[in-house]
């Protein structure tokens, strides 16, 4: 019932937490919620099977996971250095990557909690893939899925993005630094030890399984935000046995199912895996690094009632209306049967 302040190790910030603020009455913006009457195909859906895509590049007939070259790149690979600095306080620095689409089904009206469990193990077995392809040569390859339109999503048809970069961006240099320092001051990788102790208290806890367990961290941001983390040390998707694999896609499907019977709506979420850094880190010790994925939804009260990031969020620190372990008892109870 008290406000109070939490600190994240893993991004070396804090969080207020302001758990009475959610009794207050809301009337504020109302978003429109998802449609659910998406067609399985529409040959005006640029990322359908056989459809045209804007280059004029027409799709091949898949019918499992797609990955293509993206049409409209933040990264390419090719692109010049920027001019010399005449001033510490303008610089810049050269940017280079490859961004890809993939496609997780050929169907529309499907999400991820609605495929079976070998369509999700497809889309971990393809995330691997390009993981391990990419990262031969690119320091950083970000695996993101940006699901809903109110989370920034332009097409109704499940699928995710790769972006490859010659630089570490901001979150994973802040995270490889926290990680590093957790392990050379307590000698076991921070997260590793996270998940244990998470495992033990079970307050925060949403779903488990052998190899998975998934919390509501005691440092999260956003209401319903959750972190997947694996039991075993594990530095990066491509390390990841077939049976965690498996287990992988059926603890997601768990979670992504809660999602949507927590409204009984398409739960929009923005997420993102995160391991060690590839490329020429490959041949590096990166014991400090432990793989996870980040799960961040913005709904608050219900499915037309978000969570803003605003304000004292933007100008002063994140502050969050109810705490982690009441998210994540609410989670918890909800059925593994999708409302559906």
């Amino acid at each position: 019932e008290h406000q109070h302040v939490r600190y994240n190790p893993l991004r070396d910030d804090w969080v207020l937490v302001s758990a009475h603020r959610v009794k207050r009455p809301w009337q504020g913006q109302l978003e429109k919620p998802a449609p659910e009457d998406v067609p399985r195909w529409d040959p005006k859906n640029p990322l359908c099977p056989g459809a045209t895509r804007a280059n004029g590049e027409v799709n091949p007939k898949y019918e499992g996971t797609f990955v293509f070259p993206n049409d409209f790149p933040a990264l390419q690979p090719d692109a010049p250095e920027p001019d010399d600095s005449d001033h510490p306080l303008f610089r810049a620095a050269p940017a280079r990557g490859v961004c890809k689409v993939m496609c997780f089904h050929p169907w529309s009206d499907l999400t991820l909690p609605l495929m079976s469990l070998p369509e999700i193990r497809a889309v971990i077995d393809a995330w691997a893939e390009l993981a391990t392809e990419l990262g031969a040569s690119y320091p950083w390859v970000q695996i993101f899925e940006n699901k809903g339109a109110m989370m920034g999503c332009s097409n109704p048809h499940p699928h995710c993005q790769v972006w490859a970069s010659s630089f570490l961006p901001n979150e994973a240099h802040l995270e490889d630094r926290t990680q590093r320092q957790h392990l050379s001051q307590h000698g076991v990788p921070m997260l590793l030890e996270y998940a244990e102790q998470e495992a033990r208290r079970k307050e925060r806890l949403v779903v488990e399984n052998a190899d998975w367990l998934v919390v509501v961290p005691y440092w999260a941001t956003w209401p319903y935000q959750t972190l997947l983390l694996p039991r075993r040390h594990v530095c990066r998707l491509q390390d990841l046995s077939d049976s965690e694999r498996d287990s992988l896609a059926s603890i997601m499907q768990r979670l992504l199912i809660k999602y949507d019977n927590l409204f009984e709506v398409s739960f929009p979420y923005s997420m993102g895996w995160h391991g060690a850094p590839t490329g020429p880190y490959l041949e590096e010790d990166c014991r400090h690094w432990q793989l996870h994925a980040h799960y961040y939804p913005p709904l608050l009260r219900s499915a037309t009632v978000r969570k803003f990031m605003v304000g004292y969020e933007m100008l002063a620190q994140a502050q969050r209306d109810l705490t982690p372990e009441q998210a994540a008892e609410r989670l918890r109870s909800l059925p593994e049967v999708h409302y559906k």
